[in-house]
């Protein structure tokens, strides 16, 4: 590798870690002939929908930018050292590194240089040298860039196999506050030609067996947490409208990182709020696999989540009236609400129980996490246990045997450690926005 081409890398490649949203789409794009294969597929690793680690390429083509945004490390006012890659050298190192097994994929991200169409169209170029000129038939996921024409867009749908528009700030008023050169149309309006464009695809492949693909793993986005203080509910009404009008794949959570300290509109913090991304991400899953409503899990009384237990065991504590779920009686849905059952076994005790009533030796059996479920469910010999609980009360003996579980699968590794050099665990610090 040239030494200008592997500065440019160690420079794009660090710029990269910032944009959470690379992951593998489970897509499958078939080999005519070439190279690679997108079945479930930097180098950054990811995880497909079966469960297994893959790596992608995860580089910006440039961190120069023509925008000045508040939480950017990125943004033109930063001294900090610039680099940009050519379409060709992109290529090269693509399919250089595919030769030597180091990635199945490639993740593609860019700040704007000069505007959004010069920027969007060299990303275009990449993945349609890539397609038709090396036949590299691996997974390629591509940032479109708001503002950017319609028909670049349009094209880089038809190399890529997902693209992405990432809409940064939960609000408006936020993002014209931090990123005062954004807009919020200009994210939307390429979303929903993404959207359009999936659904001519879907509609046509039902008459012609033989067409063009566009962006078959879908589109996502991604929303950066704490930068700005907007609550819980609120990210999680935007990224249910994303799924419900958009239709979109995914929306990622990035806990927000102080990389531009000075700047006063950017809260105070040590670092980023990881477990509140965490419960994000668990509550995106209820809506998504468990037929929540953002009103299930996040109410007006309750705008945040709980940090101290997962979303799903929160909305049980503050629904004891609906609890317990008689398991050989209750449907799908109620079943899926009862903390410690999961979307697989859910099924399978709907399906198990028109044979026999199910025990809770048969609920082991199916999977139940019976450790948490024992007290929101009835079955022959057991009863429910929170008739007579305050959910204070219950709420404390649970997360205290979590904590027990956790310090006794601890201790083995722990006694490899002198006690000074363990480390423990702080309390999320509370933020304080500058004036």
């Amino acid at each position: 590798m040239q030494e200008k081409v592997q500065q440019k890398l160690k420079i794009l490649a660090d710029a990269a870690k910032f944009d959470v949203s690379c992951a593998s789409s489970g897509n499958s794009r078939k080999n005519n002939g070439g190279i690679g294969n997108a079945v479930a597929a930097g180098i950054c690793h990811s995880f497909t929908d079966d469960g297994r680690c893959i790596s992608l390429f995860k580089i910006l083509m440039t961190n120069n930018c023509i925008y000045d945004c508040a939480y950017c490390i990125n943004r033109r006012t930063n001294d900090r050292p610039r680099a940009t890659f050519t379409v060709q050298e992109i290529v090269d190192l693509t399919i250089n590194f595919y030769r030597r097994n180091y990635i199945e994929g490639l993740f593609l991200s860019s700040g704007v240089i000069r505007n959004p169409d010069y920027t969007m169209e060299r990303m275009m170029l990449v993945a349609k040298k890539l397609r038709l000129e090396e036949r590299y038939f691996g997974y390629i996921h591509m940032k479109a860039i708001p503002g950017a024409n319609q028909d670049l867009i349009q094209q880089a749908g038809r190399y890529a196999d997902r693209l992405s528009v990432n809409i940064e700030i939960p609000t408006e008023f936020q993002l014209k506050k931090l990123a005062p050169e954004k807009n919020y149309q200009s994210v939307l309006q390429p979303m929903n030609q993404i959207k359009e464009g999936i659904q001519i695809y879907k509609e046509e492949r039902k008459k012609y067996r033989r067409i063009p693909k566009f962006t078959p793993a879908g589109q996502s986005t991604q929303l950066i947490v704490g930068a700005t203080p907007e609550s819980d509910r609120q990210i999680l009404q935007l990224s249910s409208n994303f799924y419900n009008q958009q239709q979109l794949k995914r929306v990622y959570y990035s806990g927000y990182l102080p990389v531009n300290e000075y700047d006063k509109r950017l809260p105070a913090m040590q670092s980023p709020p990881l477990v509140r991304e965490n419960r994000l991400y668990q509550s995106d899953w209820l809506m998504r696999f468990y037929q929540f409503s953002v009103d299930e899990i996040l109410t007006e009384e309750h705008p945040f989540l709980d940090l101290d237990v997962d979303p799903k065991l929160a909305y049980a504590l503050r629904n004891l009236h609906l609890f317990p779920v008689d398991i050989n009686r209750a449907d799908y849905p109620l079943i899926l609400r009862v903390p410690g059952i999961g979307v697989q076994s859910a099924k399978m005790i709907v399906d198990a129980r028109r044979f026999r009533r199910l025990t809770s030796y048969h609920l082991k059996k199916i999977g139940v996490v019976m450790k948490r479920a024992q007290y929101f469910i009835t079955c022959n010999e057991l009863a429910g246990r929170v008739l007579d609980w305050e959910p204070s009360r219950l709420k404390s003996h649970i997360v205290a045997e979590s904590q027990m579980k956790r310090r006794k699968a601890g201790d083995t590794q722990l006694m490899l450690f002198p006690p000074q050099s363990r480390m423990t665990e702080q309390q999320p610090k509370q933020l304080h926005f500058k004036n």
